[in-house]
């Protein structure tokens, strides 16, 4: 990977602390840093359409103070190669008992290996591709642990190859707290979407089913995938297990 690539991830990483710093003294507004750390058989994207199609390892981490937040989302495959870095900003638009929504934007990198002649020599290279994109994530609580809600993501790709504009549109629910015997409980969150990459479309249907138990940092989870009609190059179904690291921390500023 190009010495730039790393360079870019770094700066990322390292600015986020420095921002949430600022002003310290003038606020009391803690400040919370959680993750997750996963292994899974199949790395499944953001977009479910698409996966790695080998096993891999999920870092997903959120640094963040008051509405806005630095969430990180760092994908390897197992051996190690890098396949994916979103830089995620979020801020809080609206939070009530009731309703809540988030803007969300990010630069990332998608790598791939690629043939490429150097010197007359045909050797594989990682390259890294380049986006910006955007979210809006509006949600509206119907019970305590039952939620609607819709997601929208705009990608723009810069590189040669990869695809200029992405529309990424899904109606979700979320049944969270479902409870189950020795303090077990279960998270189910199907949804539909719309997926348009330039001139290609389809719609799919997918969902995610989490175990955990209370106060334990371990869980499994399970992603399914299945195309409804699409123009576009995927999997009819794809699917995944993951085993769950995660972490929560506050820290009040004095």
């Amino acid at each position: 990977m190009q010495k730039n690539t790393w360079i870019l991830c770094i700066v990322f990483l390292l600015a986020a602390p420095a921002v949430f710093s600022q002003k310290a003294d003038s606020t009391k507004t803690p400040v919370h840093f959680s993750g997750a750390i996963s292994v899974t058989n199949n790395g499944i994207s953001l977009v479910p359409t698409f996966s790695l199609g080998k096993p891999a390892v999920l870092f997903n981490l959120s640094l963040g103070r008051g509405r806005l937040s630095f969430d990180p989302d760092m994908r390897f495959a197992l051996e190690g190669k890098p396949w994916s870095f979103l830089f995620w900003w979020r801020y809080q638009l609206v939070k009530t008992k009731k309703f809540a929504m988030k803007l969300g934007a990010h630069p990332a990198l998608n790598f791939k290996t690629q043939a490429v002649t150097i010197n007359g020599v045909v050797q594989n290279q990682l390259i890294a591709r380049r986006y910006l994109a955007g979210e809006l994530t509006p949600n509206y609580m119907m019970s305590k642990n039952i939620s609607i809600g819709m997601y929208y993501l705009y990608s723009r790709g810069f590189d040669q190859g990869s695809p200029k504009h992405t529309h990424f549109i899904t109606l979700n629910s979320n049944f969270s707290n479902i409870k189950l015997p020795d303090h077990l409980y279960m998270r189910f969150t199907p949804q539909l979407y719309y997926l348009k990459q330039d001139k290609l479309d389809g719609y799919y249907c997918t969902a995610a089913l989490s175990l955990a138990k209370q106060n334990f940092p371990l869980s499994i989870s399970t992603i399914v995938n299945k195309t409804i009609r699409t123009d576009i190059a995927s999997k009819n179904f794809v699917w995944n297990i993951n085993l769950v690291y995660s972490f929560n921390k506050t820290y009040d500023r004095h």
